[in-house]
């Protein structure tokens, strides 16, 4: 193992520049309803300062942690959150919210463990395609395997359910399986059934139903499925070149429901303007480039998955996530990363990136 350098200082200010940022919007987003529902204009301010301040602590904590550590406790990381996995579908346990049972309160807060389970499934997936990289082009001694884990716990998502989490958490493992060498005949097999699969996941649930139609034309319903959209893009289309300015939205004002969550990129291009929303993508995508940096420096085949997982995770969420605010895929509930509100969701993604930052410690590059 190549001896221990310093952190890849640009993953750092990146993450710190789009947790500012992220900070700055929840409190413009979510300040009129807060003050209308908890009288309270920083409620949700508060408490996403509370996670961030737990998130950065943790991730620099973990970045000085050896990451192969995370290999020897997989199998109990991924095992810990099956079992909450089973306890949130457990009524008076798991709390529900937007009609998914997705949520276990923990005194005033709540955790959401899918959420964890995506960074339990690249721990454990990493650790078994660097075991089996010489046989993943085995259809049944490595690729259905591994699989057969990833959409065990993609049928426990999708229990309580929730569709948006569940489609990250698979789409990560399928790039990892595919970095670490499955044959490509194998994938357009298997996404031929998953196709079917997704098709008839949307078809067993007539609010999946309603946002695929209400994708297609969001005016069919414009007080209904397509509500959520149609204001989305009102909040995107006014805010030009330049935006509004900060703190300036109509939006959030009671048109886009809860716009500190989901949609909270349309706030931000309402605002801050195409130039403000490019910036962040810019950020992003600045991320994203150091990760697969540091993926291909990784001293040995653990590493490389573990990064390549946690870099595939955030760049599926981004895109996803950015999707639905402009309309170019169906409304799923899928957080921003570092900038929506929401505790488990910023957290995990703090702690991966500690990971990341200490796999940057031993990369070649």
């Amino acid at each position: 193992m190549p001896a221990k350098k310093t952190p890849d200082f640009i993953i750092v200010a990146v993450t710190l520049i789009l947790l500012t940022v992220g900070m700055i919007m929840v409190y413009s987003a979510s300040a009129a309803w807060a003050s209308y529902k908890f009288q309270d204009s920083f409620f949700f301010a508060k408490r996403q300062l509370l996670f961030a301040g737990l998130g950065v602590v943790a991730m620099f904590i973990i970045m000085r942690i050896d990451y192969w550590i995370w290999r020897d406790y997989s199998k109990l990381i991924l095992l810990v959150c099956f079992l909450f996995l089973i306890l949130v579908l457990i009524p008076g346990i798991g709390l529900v919210r937007g009609g998914a049972r997705s949520w276990i309160g923990v005194g005033a807060f709540s955790i959401q463990p899918s959420e964890f389970m995506k960074f339990a499934m690249i721990v454990f997936l990493s650790k078994f395609l660097s075991e089996r990289q010489k046989t993943i082009t085995s259809f049944k001694k490595g690729l259905a395997p591994s699989l057969g884990i990833v959409f065990l716990a993609f049928g426990m998502i999708m229990l309580q359910p929730d569709l948006g989490t569940g489609t990250v958490m698979v789409g990560t493992c399928v790039v990892m399986i595919f970095a670490a060498g499955a044959r490509v005949a194998h994938f357009m097999m298997l996404g031929g059934v998953g196709i079917a699969g997704f098709i008839a996941l949307i078809a067993s649930a007539p609010y999946r139903i309603k946002r695929i139609t209400s994708y297609l034309d969001p005016w069919s319903d414009p007080l209904g499925s397509g509500f959520q959209i149609i204001q989305s893009l009102y909040a995107i289309g006014p805010g030009g070149l330049f935006g509004l300015g900060l703190g300036q939205s109509r939006q959030k004002f009671f048109y886009l429901p809860e716009p500190q969550t989901d949609f909270i990129f349309a706030i931000l291009s309402e605002e801050l303007g195409f130039i403000g929303g490019s910036f962040v993508l810019l950020l992003f995508s600045l991320l994203l480039w150091r990760g697969i940096r540091v993926a291909l420096g990784a001293p040995d085949l653990y590493g490389t998955f573990l990064a390549v997982g946690i870099v595939a995770m955030i760049a599926i969420q981004v895109m996803i996530n950015i999707g639905v605010v402009t309309g170019l895929i169906p409304v799923t509930g899928i957080t921003l990363p570092f900038l929506s509100y929401g505790g488990s969701s910023l957290t995990l993604m703090l702690a991966a990136v500690g990971v990341l930052l200490n796999i940057s410690r031993h990369s070649r590059y």
